[in-house]
C-alpha cells in the first residue's frame, strides 16, 4: 500500500465480498472504511499537524487489518486478538454493536499502538500524540453515528448509553477514551523498545487484548439481558446491515 486511496480499495473490495457472501466481517470492514475515508478527508483539509506523517500512519494501521484479514481467511496464523475478532463474526447470539467493538477493540488497542510506534520511533512519537488523538476522535464520532443509525431501526438499543462517551460508564467493558489512553501509553514504550522487547512486549499486549475482546463479547449483569432484546429485533439481513454501517442509510 502505497496510498490511502489504495487502502480504500482494498476495504471497499472486502466490505463488497462481505456484502454478497453475507458474511458480518463486513460490519467492522465497512465502520474501518468510513474511518479512513474520514482521515483522508482530514489530510486533504488539512485537520493534521502533519498530513504526509499521517497518512503514513493510516497505511500502516490498515496494513495490519489488512494483513490479519488476509491470513485468517487464508487459514493462516494471525495475532490472537485478531482471530479471536474474526471467529466472533460467526457468533450469531451477538448483535452488531458487539461484533463492530470487538474489532475496534482490537484495532486501537493492538494495531494503532504498534503502528504509532512503526512510524514514530523513538523519541519522536511525542510529536505525534495530537494526530493520534485526532484519528481516534474519528473512530468515537463514526461509533456515535452508527449507534444512532442503529438505534433508529432497532430501538431497543435507546437502552444502551453511548458507547464512545467516556464520561459514562463503559458500556460492553469497552470505552473508546479508555482505550485511546492504553494505546497511546503502549506506543510510547514500543517506541523506545529495541526489537527484541518489542516482541515480547507485542506478545503480551495482543493477550490481553483478547481478553478485552471477550470481556465485549460475553458481558455480565443487567448488559447480557438488554443484549438478548436487541439481539432478537436485528434484522438477519447481514447485506443490509452492512449498508447501513457504510453509508447509515437504510434502504
Amino acid at each position: 500500500m502505497q496510498k490511502i486511496s489504495d487502502v480504500l480499495i482494498r476495504l471497499n473490495e472486502i466490505v463488497k465480498q462481505c456484502e454478497s457472501s453475507k458474511n458480518r466481517v463486513g460490519y467492522f470492514a465497512a465502520l474501518y472504511k468510513r474511518m479512513t475515508l474520514s482521515v483522508a478527508e482530514g489530510i486533504a483539509a488539512g485537520k493534521f499537524e502533519n498530513g504526509a506523517r499521517m497518512e503514513q500512519l493510516d497505511i500502516v494501521f490498515a496494513q495490519r487489518y489488512l494483513d490479519a484479514y488476509g491470513a485468517y481467511h487464508a487459514g493462516k496464523p494471525c495475532s490472537i486478538s485478531w482471530q479471536s475478532a474474526f471467529g466472533a463474526c460467526s457468533d450469531t447470539s451477538l448483535i452488531v454493536l458487539q461484533q463492530l467493538m470487538i474489532g475496534i477493540n482490537t484495532h486501537i488497542n493492538l494495531d494503532l499502538a504498534i503502528a504509532a510506534a512503526t512510524v514514530a520511533p523513538g523519541s519522536g512519537i511525542h510529536a505525534l500524540q495530537n494526530d493520534f488523538n485526532r484519528i481516534n476522535n474519528v473512530i468515537s464520532s463514526l461509533v456515535d453515528d452508527v449507534q444512532e443509525s442503529l438505534t433508529q431501526v432497532w430501538w431497543p438499543m435507546r437502552f444502551l448509553s453511548k458507547i464512545a462517551n467516556g464520561k459514562q460508564e463503559a458500556v460492553l467493558n469497552f470505552s473508546i477514551d479508555k482505550a485511546r489512553a492504553a494505546s497511546w501509553a503502549n506506543a510510547v514504550l514500543l517506541a523506545n523498545m529495541n526489537e527484541p522487547q518489542r516482541f515480547f512486549y507485542i506478545k503480551q499486549m495482543d493477550t490481553t487484548v483478547k481478553q478485552l475482546g471477550d470481556g465485549i463479547r460475553y458481558p455480565g449483569g443487567f448488559t447480557k439481558y438488554i443484549l438478548k432484546a436487541i439481539r432478537k429485533t436485528e434484522y438477519e439481513d447481514i447485506a443490509r446491515t452492512t449498508r447501513l454501517i457504510n453509508t447509515t442509510v437504510v434502504g
